[in-house]
């Protein structure tokens, strides 16, 4: 159990035995649950943790209560790995309130069964509930990013309770200096698609004296919040965060390989801050959709395959539609062998979202690179550049 003020206590629990979150992400280190207590003249706990971690979180719980019953369960956020223990919670503790939005208790019923007798108390934008010393005030949170999400402010000691928002891969303990890599790879992975109820949100706590950040993921963020404020406002306005370009590429027999790694070379000859290329077949897609996202343009290169568009390419660019990617410019390298169809393809998705600029100069590579087609990709780095 970590304590980080008196009366506000850590109790959640780190699955190291986790490999892909949400069945999905890869979590090199596992990933944390949090979960918190906060003891006054009436107890609160925010939260529980993923049903397969609930023994060790109850252990966890008791220590905190230190002989003492708890008076409420506040549910910010009903996904499973968050409210895997509230039927755990009820059966320990029947006198206790759970307190959620109207639509968290809606939903409740299809993910558990609990005795009609539970207490509930429901809350929305701008209630309170006093504890003694300490108060939590909500804040609506729709769609950051299920549509019953609360954030809580505990204003004594001026703490944001921020649900998934703020939150990271990886355990509780990790080092605080690697927190942008795997926070922006969950932000825009799980949230990303979510930038304008993200804005809405940040404007919301803008009013608010907040000293302490507690995500239901990663760890708390007691130091320099305008960081990760400012992180997460970038994020959610879907603006570049660096200058540079992601090369993200598909190939077959090499042919690409070989046209998407000579692309980065010249880009970064040419003087390109920050040049990254990657296959898509062989890297982590979550990553490349995170450095999509990060930088401010981006080329991608991919083989024609069945008269349509290699397999890979078209997930990683149907990801990016999904996840609301914009306000970037985009070159395009084709592959084909007889009737090159890639770019169609690929220009077909792009075009479609927002603020997406089309470099003039498309490349097409005739199974591998020539003449003509080298010199169409130095038309393409000097419009990137």
């Amino acid at each position: 159990m970590k304590n980080f003020s008196e009366n506000i206590k850590y109790i959640g629990v780190d699955d190291r035995d986790l490999d892909l979150f949400e069945g999905q992400y890869v979590v090199p280190e596992g990933m944390a649950y949090n979960s918190y207590v906060i003891v006054d003249e009436k107890i609160v706990v925010t939260d529980t943790v993923d049903a397969h971690k609930v023994n060790e979180w109850l252990a966890n719980l008791d220590a905190a209560l230190a002989g003492r019953k708890p008076d409420y369960l506040v549910i910010h956020h009903l996904e499973p790995d968050h409210a895997g223990g509230i039927a755990d919670f009820v059966a320990k503790y029947p006198e206790a309130t759970l307190v959620a939005s109207a639509k968290a208790f809606a939903l409740l019923p299809q993910f558990m069964a609990l005795p009609e007798s539970v207490k509930k108390q429901t809350v929305k934008e701008g209630d309170t509930l006093s504890l003694g010393a300490h108060t939590l005030q909500f804040i609506g949170a729709p769609m950051v990013h299920w549509p019953e999400v609360l954030f809580s402010y505990e204003q004594s000691e001026k703490v944001l309770f921020s649900a998934d928002a703020f939150g990271k891969f990886g355990v509780y303990d990790a080092d605080p200096d690697d927190w942008a890599c795997e926070a922006r790879r969950y932000y825009f992975n799980i949230v990303g698609k979510y930038g304008n109820q993200v804005q809405a949100v940040l404007k919301k706590a803008a009013a608010l004296d907040i000293k302490t950040i507690c995500p239901l993921h990663g760890p708390v963020l007691t130091e320099n919040l305008v960081y990760y404020i400012d992180k997460y406002n970038t994020w959610s306005s879907y603006a570049p965060e660096d200058k540079g370009v992601l090369v993200a590429y598909a190939s077959i027999y090499g042919g690409t390989k070989k046209a998407a790694e000579l692309l980065g070379e010249k880009l970064k000859a040419a003087g390109v801050e920050k040049v990254v290329v990657s296959d898509l077949a062989r890297s982590d897609m979550a990553e490349v959709i995170e450095d999509a996202f990060r930088y401010d343009r981006m080329v991608v290169a991919a083989p024609t395959y069945d008269a349509g568009l290699f397999p890979v390419m078209e997930d990683f660019l149907n990801h990016l539609k999904a996840k609301n990617y914009s306000n970037r410019k985009v070159g395009v390298v084709e592959n084909g062998t007889w009737a090159p169809m890639a770019a169609k393809k690929m220009t077909e998705i792009l075009s479609s979202l927002k603020n997406v600029t089309l470099a003039e100069t498309v490349v097409t590579v005739k199974s591998t690179l020539g003449a003509e087609s080298e010199a169409a990709m130095d038309k393409l780095v000097q419009e990137l550049v």
